[in-house]
This record gives C-alpha cells, sequence and structure tokens, in this order.
C-alpha cells in the first residue's frame, strides 16, 4: 500500500511538472507573437493569458510579473529551448572552449551567435524599447549584458590561456573586441537593417573574429568568404 501510494505521489508529480512546463510553454509562446506586435508596454498579462489559455492567476505564478515573462521569453530565445541549463555549462560550448584550434573555436562561436541573435534580435529590440521608460526592464537589460560580457571574456581566456591571441593583444582588449562584434547591435545593423542573410553574417564574424584577434599567417593569407566580393547569400 505504501509503495502504490508512493508510486501515485510520483506520478502525479511528475503530471503537475508536465503541465507547468507546458503552460510555461504556451506563455511564451503568447508573448513572442504580442510583444513584437503590441509592443511591451501594449501588452498586458490579461491578453498573454487569453491567448495563451493559461489562466491569469497561473500566468502571475508562474512568472510573477510581464517583466518576468519578457526574461523568460529571453532565455528560451537564448538558450533555443526552455531547458534550466545555462548555456556557459552546456555541452558543445564547453567543447568549443576546449578545442585546440583557435580558428575552428572562433567559427563555431559564430555561429553559436548567429543562433542566439537570430532568435533574439526581436525580444531585444523588445527590452531595449522597454528599458528606455521602465527602470525594471532596465536592470534587466543591464543584467543581460553582464552575462553576455561574462560568456565572451571566456572566449578571451580560452584564447589567452594557450597563447593564440596577438602578441599586442591582452585578453582584456581581446574580450572587448568580442563583445563589440558578438553584440545585438552589430547583429541588427547588418542583418535586419542591411539585409544580410544570416549565413552571410556568420562568414563575415567568423572572419572578422580571426582577422583581429588571432596573429596574422606567416605564409601569404589566404582570401576568406568574408574577402570575397559581397553577395547577399
Amino acid at each position: 500500500m505504501t509503495t502504490t501510494a508512493k508510486q501515485r505521489g510520483s506520478q502525479a508529480g511528475k503530471s503537475g511538472q508536465a503541465r507547468t512546463r507546458l503552460a510555461r510553454a504556451a506563455v511564451v509562446r503568447a508573448a513572442r507573437t504580442l510583444f513584437p506586435e503590441r509592443g511591451y508596454a501594449g501588452t498586458t498579462v490579461e491578453a498573454i493569458s487569453d491567448v495563451s489559455d493559461v489562466p491569469p492567476a497561473t500566468v502571475y505564478r508562474l512568472f510573477s510579473s510581464k517583466l518576468g515573462i519578457l526574461k523568460a521569453l529571453l532565455d528560451v530565445s537564448i538558450a533555443g529551448d526552455d531547458e534550466t541549463i545555462p548555456l556557459a555549462d552546456r555541452d558543445h560550448v564547453r567543447a568549443l572552449l576546449a578545442d585546440p584550434d583557435p580558428r575552428s573555436q572562433l567559427s563555431g562561436f559564430a555561429g553559436i551567435t548567429r543562433g542566439i541573435m537570430s532568435r533574439t534580435e526581436p525580444v531585444h529590440r523588445i527590452l531595449v524599447s522597454a528599458a528606455a521608460s521602465d527602470s525594471a526592464a532596465a536592470a534587466l537589460l543591464a543584467e543581460q549584458t553582464r552575462h553576455r560580457q561574462q560568456g565572451q571574456a571566456q572566449i578571451a581566456r580560452s584564447l589567452a590561456r594557450v597563447g593564440a591571441l596577438r602578441p599586442e593583444l591582452r585578453e582584456r582588449e581581446a574580450a572587448d573586441i568580442i563583445h563589440a562584434l558578438m553584440s545585438p547591435e552589430v547583429y541588427r545593423l547588418l542583418v535586419a537593417d542591411r539585409g544580410w542573410r544570416p549565413a552571410r553574417y556568420e562568414r563575415w564574424l567568423t572572419g572578422i573574429l580571426i582577422d583581429q584577434l588571432l596573429p596574422p599567417p606567416t605564409h601569404q593569407r589566404e582570401r576568406t568568404p568574408e574577402c570575397t566580393p559581397a553577395t547577399n547569400r
């Protein structure tokens, strides 16, 4: 009897967790639709509740506030899923940080950056807009920027550790370069404003990171895709 009761309790717990996860996902999907359409200020928790078919009380219980929903949307967009594992602790990121080939490492991070930016660019734009008039949103934007700086500093640190940086480049300077080139602002300028395809952005980012961070090869430098005549493909 005791074992059966425990099994039923375990099954009920798993079922509750599944329902909670489905509810969170539905709210995040609704927010992804409504925030760009109505703006942050014009989107209410009640509207998100209606679109997601999740009761308002449940929405508040899961996210606390509208800003909590925006943060969850941003987190899911950065990671690409709703797993709770931080991006820096994920296997593919750890593998790249340990990659002994600095060119391969930078190419890999350019690919990760392309994926993150393609998912987060509209959300980041909403957060920047909200931060202009909402102090809590401004604090969230500052927090996200710090997290991005910390993650990008790991790339500079891994290159410095193995002596892969240009001789005149310090680790802090390398981190600043990475932070600037991998910024949402640069992605938005090239892809959203100038119409570059994400694949072209990734090729350009790979080439410019290698050019700015690593010593030039001793032999004649080979032409890379980003140095060829520009095509929007």
